[in-house]
């Protein structure tokens, strides 16, 4: 394809706006917009990742640092939108919001009795903690939800030091909402003062550990007032105990017990498909120099650059037309730079666009019947005698 056909147009510096190196290649390059919509030189990039993915492991060929699981792919990216928790030691990967983690349970006790005691203004866990002179593991913190698809009353358990994940609630349970005030006391629990002992009409959903949790403080389902020793299954039952809290950095890993790692990524394969926009930013983050874009061969949307410097004695233009046609006919994709620019422009330009190969059609290589070969990472220029161009190529692609 010719260079005036995509209408590529590249850019002297970096937008402003520029999130990541990558993105701000990407646009440099021309493949992307400063708005983030891909311009026809990106267009013939996302073609050619969709042509490569009728392999399913054709992600792993891209050498990009990968996380994966058996569902999903994703790529390590500072200003990703997932959370993604993994072991090193077993390769374990997960979105955080349903990663499996190994939970210690405090030293089983006898249960105690209840008692009821005063705990004016603590309405959070660590008020409560601080006001009781107790560590938040000793206590059952409470949150409420109603139940999308038919108004029901849900009230979950956590112990005090962990985070509910909504994610893994909502896997168990349907779609859920912020429980309203006016619900929580229909369902008999005080706001701020909730407890699972006595509600009426409610899914109890119990985070696993608090089943091997003993004598906890729980709300009293009275303002002001707070329960010590409260067990289960003994002063409540629940319809529900399962894994509903949310790992953190450095939890064991489920599988091997090693701490797990948390990082931000964007999702290259989800079970609904590739995002392929994401699958060239990858590539964008991984290869580039501080000249542009050093794309793979195994994931470049041409194999050759190939351009002419203008001659005073020769017509150069004509000869890489020549080439260009060769090329394409051997089955060879070639991007032809068949614009009347400087040498020094079209330089430029292969740099930043990054394909593999640089082929340069110039004056003093033809006097020998020669064309000048670069590849895109190499240092120095080599000749090649114009009937070995296709050949060089192909070992080399």
């Amino acid at each position: 394809m010719k260079y005036t056909d995509l209408k590529i147009q590249t850019q002297r510096d970096f937008p402003n706006n520029a999130r990541t190196q990558g993105f701000g290649w990407l646009v440099r390059a021309g493949y992307l917009t400063r708005e983030n919509e891909w311009l026809p030189l990106g267009e013939q990039m996302i073609e050619r990742l969709k042509n490569l993915s009728s392999d399913s492991s054709f992600l792993f060929h891209l050498s990009l640092p990968l996380l994966h699981n058996d569902h999903e792919t994703y790529f390590p990216l500072s200003t990703g939108d997932l959370e993604i928790a993994h072991c090193a030691a077993c390769q374990y990967t997960a979105r955080l919001e349903l990663a499996q983690f190994k939970k210690t349970p405090l030293p089983r006790e006898e249960e105690h009795p209840l008692e009821k005691v005063l705990t004016p203004d603590c309405h959070t866990i660590e008020a409560l903690a601080n006001f009781l002179n107790v560590p938040k593991e000793k206590t059952a913190k409470a949150l409420m939800y109603t139940r999308l698809a038919d108004g029901k009353f849900v009230f979950v358990v956590v112990r005090g030091d962990m985070q509910l994940s909504e994610a893994k609630l909502k896997a168990l349970v349907g779609d859920v909402r912020a429980a309203r005030e006016d619900e929580i006391i229909g369902a008999g629990a005080v706001p701020g003062y909730a407890s699972p002992i006595g509600l009426k009409e409610a899914l109890i959903v119990v985070d696993d550990l608090i089943a091997q949790s003993q004598n906890l403080v729980a709300g009293a389902n009275e303002s002001g007032y707070h329960l010590l020793n409260t067990n289960l299954p003994r002063d409540y039952s629940a319809e529900i105990v399962a894994d509903v809290t949310q790992a953190k950095a450095g939890d064991a890993c489920a599988h091997c017990g090693n701490a797990l790692a948390v990082s931000s990524a964007i999702a290259l394969r989800t079970e609904t498909g590739l995002e392929f926009g994401n699958i060239l930013l990858a590539l964008a983050e991984t290869h580039h120099d501080d000249k542009g874009l050093t794309l793979p061969v195994s994931a470049s949307p041409f194999a050759v650059y190939l351009m002419h410097v203008p001659g005073k004695t020769m017509n150069t233009g004509e000869k890489a037309e020549e080439i260009y046609n060769t090329l394409q006919s051997a089955g060879v994709s070639v991007l032809f730079d068949n614009r009347d620019e400087r040498a020094g422009v079209k330089f430029n330009d292969a740099d930043l666009i990054g394909l593999p190969i640089r082929l340069a059609v110039g004056e003093r290589g033809l006097q020998s019947n020669a064309v000048e070969l670069k590849p895109r990472k190499a240092a120095e220029n080599q000749l090649i005698q114009l009937e070995q161009v296709i050949q060089t190529i192909r070992d080399m692609l």
